[in-house]
């Protein structure tokens, strides 16, 4: 128990923080339920439209530092990329690129590539190193 006013009111404050701390990270979960549940739902411009919603709550409890930054930046990367993972389409601009010759899978191309003569490789072994020879203190 706290001995001193000090100690006892750093108790009382350490209490109602750690409440108010609670609280946010309950707001954060249920941010990122909402996602997965638009998500699991299969309505790909749905699932974006609660992501956009959802980010700055995410955001706003990363600024607070009641998750680190790098796992708020996490949890949005994951699922922005279970979105972009979904059947459909999402109101957005898109780009034409040029479209660029398939590369062959790499097995294919190793396949239809002429068999070549294994030849065996000689060991080489490398000569022992000598050792150094130990320092010894001088003699003042």
């Amino acid at each position: 128990m706290a001995n001193t006013a000090q100690a006892r009111k750093r108790a009382r404050q350490a209490v109602k923080q750690r409440a108010h701390n609670a609280s946010l990270r309950s707001t954060l979960r249920t941010a990122i339920k909402k996602i997965i549940k638009a998500v699991e739902a299969g309505d790909k411009t749905a699932a974006a439209a609660a992501y956009s919603e959802n980010v700055s709550v995410i955001d706003r409890i990363a600024d607070k530092n009641i998750i680190h930054k790098n796992k708020a930046s996490r949890h949005k990367s994951r699922l922005n990329a279970a979105i972009k993972a979904m059947a459909g389409t999402v109101a957005a601009p898109v780009a034409k690129k040029a479209a660029a010759p398939k590369a062959k899978p790499v097995a294919e191309a190793k396949a239809k590539a002429a068999p070549k003569a294994a030849a065996p490789k000689a060991k080489v072994e490398a000569a022992p190193k000598a050792k150094a020879a130990p320092k010894t203190k001088k003699a003042v």
